[in-house]
């Protein structure tokens, strides 16, 4: 299904609870592009550059906090910024992702306030969240980013859209949804997210949908994860520890105000003029696909695209989502 409204764009892709693609006719130029995680192709401007297994932990001070934070792929141009889901850090994002960003641009994950490997104390509430990572930004003396929020990193990239208009460029929205969202019905979600170790058995059923081929997604999606922690390990480099019950229940609870509604419903999301781009699975049961359409009725930036797909629960940043990648998220972030 495709729909339009001013220059909306919406597919709906169906093997992933979260992604599977019918192409935009404006994206059917360019093809699927695979990346192995082992190797990677010398950067044509210059020297070899630095990919997930290869990239070194940095740390950068701004205010009381001393971030974590780790930088690949090509040094010139405008940075794409992760900021991951519930409870993770800069290692549970998919290395097959993040290397074939790294092929075009700067790439660069990092671990928010309390987060991880990063110093202070997790805050609780999205708006907090989103000046911490204003505040990373500035450190970096970045005065441009593009950004890709997935589930509640999707909130704070709203967030700091919102707050901090002149630092983002492009905005990537991915899994996620508006302050007032609806909120989800499936009383599986809670306790399973709420387990102490999130491994392959909660991903698959957070995130794949039961198809054959939403498992067989889910499956690739950890074996390619663990074979990328292991070449870091074997060159001497950090994982990122788990994440503190401080801020598993920080950021529990930023959910639960993110849901709260303040003054009219959705009308902040008319304030973002950035070229958006929304990608949700076409059955997401963690954060309710019908979210995505709403977002794309209430930005009114001339350049918004709306993105479901299939074989996910959630649209997760994994395999994919490589494919959408190819297909309409690299025409959509290189543009200038």
């Amino acid at each position: 299904m495709t729909i339009s409204r001013h220059s909306i764009n919406v597919a709906v892709l169906d093997d992933y609870q979260g992604i599977a693609l019918r192409i935009t006719d404006w994206s059917k130029a360019h093809s699927t592009r695979e990346v192995e995680m082992t190797k990677f192709a010398p950067n044509k401007a210059g020297p070899t550059i630095d990919i997930y297994a290869t990239a070194i932990t940095h740390y950068v001070q701004a205010g009381g906090t001393r971030y974590a934070y780790r930088r690949m792929g090509r040094e010139s141009g405008v940075p794409l910024i992760f900021m991951q889901n519930f409870r993770q850090g800069m290692d549970n994002i998919d290395p097959l992702l993040l290397d074939g960003f790294a092929e075009d641009r700067p790439v660069i994950i990092f671990d928010n306030t309390g987060v991880a490997r990063s110093s202070g104390e997790t805050p609780d509430t999205v708006e907090a969240m989103a000046d911490h990572v204003a505040a990373f930004v500035s450190a970096l003396e970045l005065p441009q980013v593009d950004v890709l929020g997935f589930s509640i990193g999707g909130y704070t990239a709203i967030a700091l859209t919102l707050r901090h208009p002149r630092l983002v460029r492009r905005l990537m929205l991915v899994g996620t949804a508006p302050r007032g969202q609806q909120p989800r019905t499936d009383p599986r979600v809670d306790e399973i997210a709420g387990r102490p170790v999130l491994g392959l058995e909660e991903h698959l059923l957070l995130v794949f949908s039961p198809s054959d081929a939403g498992q067989a997604a889910g499956h690739s999606f950890w074996s390619r994860q663990q074979a990328a922690w292991e070449q870091r390990r074997q060159r001497g480099l950090e994982l990122d520890p788990p994440t503190s019950q401080q801020t598993a229940k920080a950021q529990y609870a930023a959910i639960l105000e993110w849901r709260q509604i303040k003054g009219e419903r959705f009308a902040e999301l008319k304030a973002i003029k950035q070229p958006t781009l929304v990608v949700n699975g076409s059955n997401d049961i963690m954060v309710p696909t019908v979210n995505s359409w709403i977002m794309s009725q209430h930005i009114l930036s001339p350049e918004v695209q709306v993105t479901h797909t299939p074989s996910l629960v959630m649209s997760h940043l994994h395999m994919p989502m490589v494919r959408l990648q190819a297909q309409i998220v690299m025409p959509f972030i290189m543009t200038q």
